[in-house]
Formats: structure tokens, C-alpha cells, sequence
């Protein structure tokens, strides 16, 4: 009923898991159990991204240094430029802790499901897609929480030691690098489950926002935060990703990219990851208002992906040609 009304499920979920913690917060000793359920579903989250991510996707195109480059320099250069530029606007207007938020959103790494869809969709080089997307994330386990020491932390209030980043390694990083590992024993079969291990992927992150706005509820986080700066949040965020937008798309026509890889930079260099923000989130900021950090990312990460799917159709219905190679990178699950 949801793909005939054309509404996201994944969205929904999220929605609805605000909405309870609103109106039924974690709380005591039950708070405390779903602590440790979320700590257990970010590790099983990323074992599961390693269990099933071939090996081989870590190394097609990846000569193609121009193109991972380009796509690196804006998602761990420029998006955290703008995001330290915008903090001193933002913070009278949204407030400390939201303004912090759109820092934060702006040094995580890109998406990869997504980045790769919306590249297939848009008859764009999938393949440097899977490259520039997964290195994107497998860098951002390092790179991001280097930024937020760097950039947030100090006179802004926030801080954050050097046992936050072993948390990140621990609940991230060894997962990730044991389900590469255990990818022999257990890749066919989360092949051929893709449904539950899909509902792990996405149940994990519907968990880690409950938690996270159990606790802003703790702290009244409603009571804080106005509808109007929601509204100027959403604002924003959709002048933000039509402004990455443009920037890639042109800086991919400086460069003399083709169009193949113009449409790879255009999607992978604009989009944030909710998958890898939560649980880097959770960490980072687990004695702040996380609950008003990571909002401006839930609402980023909306309309992110109703922007780029709305523009992808559109390069697409430009460029309906499109050869069977083409075709099968682009069923390529990651």
C-alpha cells in the first residue's frame, strides 16, 4: 500500500519513532536497557555492512583518483567549510545546540545505498559510485570524529576525548572489519535473506532515534526547539543540497569530467549519511542535547533524498539510453 501511495516506509518509521519517544520516552532502567540494545544494533548494523560488501566493489575504479578526489574534497572540505561558516548565523537564530547539529551533519560521510541508486537512476558511473561512496564511509569512521575534535570541540562546549574515537573504532570499525572477515561464511546467506537483514539495517537506525529523543524528551527538548526554527531547518536544508548540487555539477564541467562521472560527483559529493551520523552522533555528543544535534540531520537527510530522486528522474528521462554494462552495476546491492 505504501509503494501505491509512493511513501517511504523507512521514513515513516523514523517519523513515528520521534513521535513515540515523544509521547512514551525511555526512561529509568528501561532507558538504560535500550542504551545497550542501541550499542548492540550499531555493532550488528556494521557487521552486516561489511558481511555484504564484496570485496571486489572496494576496488573497481579505484584508479579512478580524479574522480574519488573530487568527491572526497567536497564532502570532508568543502560541506565542513560551509557548515563552520554557517555556525555563527545559525546560532542566534536555532539556537547552540541546532547550529551545532548543521556542523555535525556537515563533516559525516556520504551515503551509499543511495548515492549508488540515484547514480544508476541518473545513468551515472555506478561503479566510481560504489568506489568514491564506500571509501567515503570507510574513511569518515577516522575522518569524521578527527573533524568534531578539531572543529567542535574546545570553546564551543563540547568535549570529546580520545576514549569517544576508541568508542567510534569499537561499535564501527571492528564490526565493519569482522564482517568482511566472516563475509565467506555468512555473505551468501544475507544474500539470500535480504528482506530480515534489511530490516536489521533499518531497524537499527529507527532505535538509535527513539533513544536519542527519549533523551531529548528527558530534557524537554519540545519545550526548547520552535516549530518556526524546524521550519527554518527544512529551509535550509533544501537551499544547502540545491547549492551542492549546483556546485558539483559545475565543478564537474571545470574539470572536463564526462557526464558519466559529472552525475557520480553530483550525487555522492552532496549527500550525508543517517546510517553512519546516529551511531557517530550517539558517541560523540552522549553528554549533550543530542536529540536537538542530530535533528537538523534527520531533516537534511529527508530532503536530501526527495531532491536527488526528484533530479535523478530528471537526468534520466534526459538520458534514456542506457547499455546492459550499465544495467548490471546497476543492480549491484551496495
Amino acid at each position: 500500500m505504501l509503494k501505491k501511495l509512493h511513501v517511504d516506509g523507512f521514513i515513516l518509521a523514523i517519523l513515528a519513532a520521534v513521535v513515540v519517544a515523544s509521547v512514551l520516552p525511555a526512561r529509568g532502567v528501561f532507558a538504560d536497557i535500550m542504551s545497550w540494545v542501541v550499542v548492540a544494533a550499531i555493532a550488528l548494523l556494521f557487521f552486516l555492512y561489511g558481511a555484504r560488501m564484496h570485496p571486489r566493489e572496494a576496488l573497481e575504479g579505484l584508479t579512478h583518483w580524479r574522480l574519488h578526489l573530487t568527491i572526497l574534497a567536497f564532502t570532508f572540505v568543502l560541506f565542513p567549510i560551509i557548515g563552520v561558516a554557517l555556525r555563527p548565523l545559525a546560532s542566534p537564530v536555532l539556537g547552540d545546540d541546532l547550529a551545532l547539529g548543521v556542523v555535525f551533519l556537515c563533516l559525516l560521510p556520504s551515503t551509499v545505498q543511495s548515492s549508488i541508486a540515484f547514480t544508476s537512476i541518473a545513468r551515472g558511473n555506478v561503479a566510481g559510485a560504489i568506489v568514491s561512496a564506500s571509501a567515503s564511509n570507510l574513511i569518515g569512521v577516522i575522518l569524521t570524529p578527527l573533524l568534531v575534535v578539531a572543529l567542535l570541540s574546545g570553546g564551543s562546549g563540547v568535549h570529546i576525548d580520545a576514549s569517544a574515537i576508541l568508542q567510534i573504532v569499537l561499535q564501527i570499525l571492528v564490526p565493519f572489519v569482522v564482517g568482511q572477515l566472516a563475509r565467506p561464511l555468512v555473505g551468501g546467506f544475507l544474500t539470500r535473506h535480504a528482506g530480515p537483514t534489511k530490516l536489521v539495517d533499518r531497524g537499527s537506525i529507527v532505535l538509535v532515534v527513539y533513544v536519542a529523543f527519549s533523551e531529548g524528551v528527558r530534557e524537554h527538548i519540545w519545550s526548547i526547539v520552535r516549530w518556526w526554527q524546524i521550519l527554518v531547518v527544512i529551509g535550509g536544508s533544501v537551499v544547502l543540497v540545491a547549492v551542492m548540487l549546483f556546485l558539483t555539477g559545475w565543478v564537474a564541467r571545470r574539470f572536463h569530467f564526462g557526464r558519466a562521472d559529472a552525475v557520480a560527483i553530483q550525487f555522492c559529493g552532496t549527500k550525508k549519511s543517517l546510517a553512519t551520523g546516529l551511531p557517530m552522533a550517539a558517541v560523540l555528543f552522549a553528554n549533550q542535547q543530542i536529540g536537538l544535534i542530530v535533528l537538523p540531520l534527520l531533516v537534511f537527510h529527508q530532503i536530501q533524498l526527495m531532491m536527488c530522486a526528484w533530479y535523478a528522474a530528471r537526468l534520466s528521462r534526459e538520458n534514456p539510453a542506457i547499455s546492459s554494462a550499465d544495467d548490471s552495476l546497476g543492480a549491484s546491492p551496495r
